[in-house]
């Protein structure tokens, strides 16, 4: 194999990497987190707006009803009820479209918002976004908006299947040290 033709065949899969390597520190602890509006998968409207006052895992993930995926999702259903009672809301986006996170949502019983990111703004935004040209997907990262707003952890070596049980351990402490 020659040099030129070698360059030939690596250029393109550079230029993906480039052009898919999220924005890494788009978003980091400390910082109130990216105003956003998006529909759910029953096209209701959610803004970051309604979650002020309230604890929010914000969770992307590449692609609904794989198998990741849905581990992650369930995972997150499984432990919506003590989520609840720690003063949290979920809501999950990827950049699917409103009737596939339906049919997702409704095939898992899942009992929060799954936002559609069509575009991939609200996951640039996070620093989520793999831009693969003619496909885009988020990264699997979860965010753990505080009250006021702010990112008080970023996790980005997520384990689809320990992703709640982490923000679960993580929500306890948290809600234990702001308690007078």
């Amino acid at each position: 194999m020659t040099f030129p033709f070698a360059l030939r065949l690596i250029a393109p899969l550079a230029a993906a990497v480039l052009v898919s390597a999220p924005a890494l520190g788009a978003v980091t602890v400390g910082q109130a987190a990216p105003a956003f509006a998006l529909s759910d998968q029953n096209g209701k409207t959610r803004s970051a707006e309604e979650f002020k006052g309230k604890w929010l895992v914000l969770y992307f993930y590449p692609k609904a009803d794989t198998p990741s995926c849905t581990d992650q999702a369930c995972g997150f259903r499984d432990e919506f009820a003590l989520l609840k009672v720690l003063g949290a809301e979920v809501m999950g986006v990827s950049t699917d479209n409103a009737a596939d996170l339906a049919q997702f949502a409704q095939k898992n019983h899942l009992p929060f918002p799954l936002l559609a990111d069509k575009d991939g703004k609200v996951s640039e935004l996070f620093g989520t976004l793999i831009n693969l040209g003619l496909t885009k997907l988020s990264k699997r990262h979860t965010f753990l908006i505080d009250p006021d707003g702010k990112i008080v952890r970023r996790y980005t070596d997520v384990n689809a299947k320990g992703d709640a049980k982490q923000v679960v351990e993580d929500l306890r402490q948290l809600t234990k040290a702001s308690k007078p």
